[in-house]
């Protein structure tokens, strides 16, 4: 397959000396990146959203550590890693629901303790191995999540799960990326992604880009478009797996879900398995990132609520792994996932 015909867009840049990344909060009308010269800026970036989807942040914090380490004079990686201690634990705590963040910056540490003389090569050896491992398990899961649709399929997906969202070719985005070339899926709907629009402001973009027609509906009209039989597939991404196959998603995925169940249509969850955290048994284990009221009350700089009025803005929320037919990662496809079919493809449950 092809796959630099529908892989055009690259969110995360380095530079040898810096980390560029594209600001998707002015996407789709200005595209403009945000150099990082050191870890503080790589932090607020990921806080900020200047850079979002899971396998992104996780690739951009392994950056954070190779620029924390720039300032650092140490004879060993294990003296450095003492050093940058601090810098590294603000890099992992710049967003508390995506686990590809603690995977990375847990690799990163991991390299540098066992690391000599040549430590500095050594981790930024290791960010740019997260980096494209990343893009090649993307467009392996493409392939796998598209031959187990059926040609001329209509799918629906929800928030960003694309190029803007990882190294490259995208998870959910990636698999309807490979559906198309292999003729499979045949109409594209995007559910729009309140309150910071990931579906209406990057991913038809991101398919417009790439040549992909793709229908915006508005996240509530979900449950009409699959009633109408538009839709055989509901495909998305993951922001963290536990062992017994919940899935923590960009909010609103609960709820397509659950209407894709009632209709009849299939939900897969397409994610790397860096995406899959085996120490966390269900998803009522899993911190839900509350983000502030303002994103809810205000539209840009205007207020568009009444003074007064309380707002309650959780970013994901768990779907039950009962209501997924397919998880799809590099290692393979997981069909209705549970706890024994995670510990076999995934190992045993953590008890750290």
């Amino acid at each position: 397959m092809d796959f630099d015909r529908y892989d055009h867009v690259r969110p995360i840049r380095w530079q040898g000396d810096r980390l560029d990344l594209l600001d998707q909060r002015l996407l789709p009308f200005t595209v403009e990146f945000v150099p990082c010269v050191d870890e503080r800026a790589v932090a607020s970036a990921i806080r900020d959203l200047v850079v979002r989807g899971a396998p992104a942040i996780g690739i951009a914090a392994a950056y954070g550590v190779v620029l924390a380490a720039r300032a650092v004079d140490a004879a060993s990686g294990a003296e450095a890693a003492e050093k940058i201690r601090a810098a590294i634990d603000e890099l992992n705590a710049s967003r508390p629901t995506a686990v590809n963040l603690m995977w990375a910056i847990a690799r990163m540490r991991r390299v540098l303790a066992a690391a000599g003389g040549d430590w500095r090569a050594d981790i930024e050896r290791e960010a740019r191995a997260i980096e494209a491992e990343d893009l090649a398990a993307n467009r392996r899961m493409g392939v796998l999540g598209a031959e187990l649709l059926a040609p001329a399929s209509g799918v629906l997906t929800h928030c960003n799960t694309g190029s803007l969202a990882t190294a490259g070719f995208g998870t959910a985005l990636g698999v309807i990326r490979a559906g198309v070339a292999l003729g499979r899926i045949e109409r594209v709907f995007a559910s729009e992604t309140r309150p910071w629009l990931q579906g209406a402001r990057l991913t038809v973009w991101e398919l417009r880009e790439d040549g992909i027609p793709a229908t915006l509906i508005a996240d509530g009209a979900g449950a009409h478009l699959m009633k109408s039989g538009a839709v055989q597939w509901l495909i998305v991404g993951a922001d963290r797996i536990c062992a017994n196959g919940d899935v923590a998603n960009k909010i609103g995925t609960y709820a397509h879900a659950i209407a894709a169940h009632h209709h009849g249509v299939k939900v897969m969850v397409v994610a790397p398995s860096s995406t899959v955290d085996m120490a966390t048994a269900t998803g009522a284990g899993i911190e839900i990132e509350l983000r502030d009221p303002r994103e809810l009350l205000y539209s840009g700089d205007r207020r568009v609520v009444a003074e007064g009025v309380a707002a309650w803005n959780p970013v994901f929320d768990v779907t039950p792994a009962g209501l997924v037919d397919g998880l799809v990662t590099e290692r393979g496809v997981v069909e209705a996932p549970d706890a024994g079919k995670m510990a076999a493809v995934f190992g045993a449950v953590s008890s750290a």
